[in-house]
């Protein structure tokens, strides 16, 4: 199929009235040129079969492959599909910021493109929420037999971790797939625009929520997009962003420090009174770099914080829209609709 541009990928839409929606989809995407046609193809049947209206928000983070002309190929055959693309890439924190931002519906579901949370879930989910009037419904990840073994460990020592450190309410292997009513979209939207990690920040809102059980799949097509590096900086993300228990470490470590310096100074104190200071470099070295370790890690702690500090304080959107197409194809129908009104024969 050609790849289209943006002109005329807005003229095979356009006429379509812009109509509430009573469900929204974020999926941010990329380089997933490989998984777009099985994303479609799995979730189009899946919300059609609703029978409600929706909007699928293709949130482009980016993409330096076919993924933009592939999603532009879609939107002409699939008109409920709305591409928002970004300037650069934000990462995918900032790409479901962008499209939580923009959704329209009274709910939104958020999913990744790569297949493994399953698309037939969105209607349990929705289910769930209007029978049992509940803001957040999470999918929770029951089965993870897909996942190699050093995710699945890893996986469990950061849900274990954040929920130490930031409060049990987080609910273990409940990642970004998860429905949230219009009230909790319109909470975050009015929150400060800074980098958020929703898996944490939305149990803290305390919505009434509820879960649904699925087993995670394997990616569909193409590699993962959260390699090791960005696992732990999501972690650090995560652990900082809701606590202060790391600082609370430091202290500690630090009246640790306090408690085995004085042991030392009793210790010399004793050696010289029984004349027993004789040169040795050895125990130097060790308290030298105990010390230095010491002071160093709490030092790198506190850095965190600050650096958190100070990006608030910089107040920089996390992300930049370049185009959004449901917003470009409104644009032309008011400019449309001007002209036409500019030109109509002024009545007698």
């Amino acid at each position: 199929m050609p790849a289209i541009g943006p002109s005329r990928m807005m003229t095979a839409v356009r006429n379509t009235p812009p109509a509430p929606v009573a469900l929204s989809v974020v999926v941010p995407v990329y380089n997933e040129e490989e998984a777009l046609p099985a994303l479609a193809a799995r979730l189009r049947p899946v919300l059609d079969g609703c029978g409600e209206p929706y909007e699928v928000l293709a949130v482009d983070d980016g993409s330096t492959d076919r993924t933009p002309a592939l999603l532009g190929d879609l939107r002409t055959l699939w008109p409920e599909l709305r591409i928002v693309r970004l300037r650069r890439n934000s990462g995918h924190q900032a790409a479901l910021t962008a499209g939580l931002h923009r959704a329209r519906g009274a709910h939104v579901v958020s999913i990744d493109a790569d297949l493994q949370d399953p698309p037939e879930a969105i209607p349990e989910m929705l289910h769930l929420a209007r029978t049992e009037d509940l803001d957040v419904v999470y999918g929770v990840r029951a089965d993870r037999s897909t996942d190699s073994g050093f995710k699945r460990r890893s996986a469990a020592v950061y849900y274990w971790l954040v929920r130490r450190l930031a409060g049990t309410f987080v609910p273990a292997h409940a990642g970004d797939f998860r429905l949230l009513s219009r009230p909790v979209v319109d909470t975050l939207t009015a929150l400060p625009d800074q980098r958020q990690v929703y898996r944490l920040l939305i149990p803290s809102l305390g919505f009434p929520s509820g879960q649904i059980s699925y087993r995670r799949g394997e990616r569909v097509a193409g590699t993962t997009k959260y390699p090791l590096r960005k696992m732990v900086l999501l972690a650090l993300d995560s652990i900082t962003s809701f606590s202060a228990v790391p600082l609370r470490f430091a202290t500690a470590v630090g009246a640790l420090s306090l408690v085995v310096c004085l042991g030392f100074l009793v210790w010399t104190l004793i050696a010289h009174a029984t004349g027993n200071t004789l040169p040795g470099w050895t125990s130097l070295i060790i308290t030298m770099l105990f010390f230095g370790a010491v002071q160093l890690f709490s030092l790198g702690l506190l850095g965190e914080y600050v650096a958190r500090i100070f990006t608030a304080v910089q107040a920089r959107p996390v992300y930049s829209v370049a185009h959004d197409t449901y917003e470009d194809a409104t644009e032309e129908e008011e400019a449309g609709e001007a002209e036409e009104e500019e030109g109509a024969p002024e009545a007698s």
